[in-house]
C-alpha cells in the first residue's frame, strides 16, 4: 500500500488556511513529490471554521478524499480548539501544530495529547508585529517546516517566497515581511 504524508489545516474563513496548504503543497511538488493541496467548501464565510488538506507521496496519488488520518494538523485560530475535536484521527506520533499564546505542555494536556507531539507558536503576534495584519497562515508554515522536517528549510523557505513574488508581484514589503515571519516562526516554534 502506498504511503502518504498528510496534513489537515484548520482555520477560519479570512486566515489563508487554503493558500498555506497551497503553499506547502508547492514546495513539496518542487522537490519532487506527488501532492494534492485542496480546501473544503462550504457555504464557509469570514470567520466561520474551513479546512484545507495536504497530501505528499512519491509516486502518484490515486486517491481524491479529505485527509481522516493526518500525520499533522495545523491549527490557525486556538479558539478552534472549544469548539472542534482538532485531534481526530491524527496519527500516533503525528504532530499538532497551534496558533496560540499558550505553552505547549498546557495544550497537550488540555486536550489530552498522548501519541503526538504539540507544537506551539504565537503566530497572531508575529504576524501582526511583522505584516501588520492577524493573518497567520504563512507564518505557520515556519513552524509546521521546521516540526514536520519532511520539506528542506532553505529550499522550502525559497519555493515559497518565489511563490509569494508571484501573488505579490512588486510589493517587496508584503514578500519580505512574509518571509521574515515564516523565519521568525521557525525560530520560536516550541514542542512539548
Amino acid at each position: 500500500m502506498q504511503q502518504y504524508f498528510e496534513v489537515r489545516w484548520h482555520g477560519r474563513g479570512g486566515q489563508g488556511a487554503k493558500t498555506a496548504a497551497l503553499l506547502f503543497g508547492e514546495a513539496a511538488m518542487e522537490t519532487g513529490k506527488y501532492i494534492q493541496a485542496f480546501p473544503e467548501y462550504g457555504p464557509e464565510r469570514t470567520g466561520a471554521p474551513v479546512k484545507a488538506f495536504n497530501r505528499l507521496s512519491d509516486g502518484p496519488i490515486r486517491i481524491h478524499t479529505q485527509v481522516i488520518n493526518p500525520d499533522v494538523v495545523v491549527v490557525l485560530d486556538a479558539s478552534l480548539l472549544e469548539s472542534i475535536n482538532v485531534t481526530e484521527g491524527l496519527k500516533d506520533n503525528g504532530a499538532l501544530i497551534v496558533n496560540t499564546q499558550e505553552k505547549a505542555a498546557a495544550i497537550k494536556e488540555k486536550l489530552r495529547v498522548t501519541n503526538a507531539k504539540v507544537a506551539v507558536v504565537d503566530a497572531t503576534k508575529i504576524a501582526v508585529e511583522i505584516l501588520k495584519k492577524n493573518v497567520p497562515n504563512t507564518v505557520m508554515l515556519g513552524a509546521m517546516v521546521k516540526i514536520t522536517g519532511v520539506l528542506e528549510w532553505d529550499s522550502a523557505l525559497a519555493s515559497i517566497k518565489e511563490k509569494l513574488e508571484v501573488k505579490f508581484r512588486g510589493r517587496t514589503e508584503i514578500i519580505e515581511g512574509n518571509v521574515e515571519a515564516i523565519k521568525r516562526a521557525y525560530d520560536e516554534v516550541e514542542v512539548a
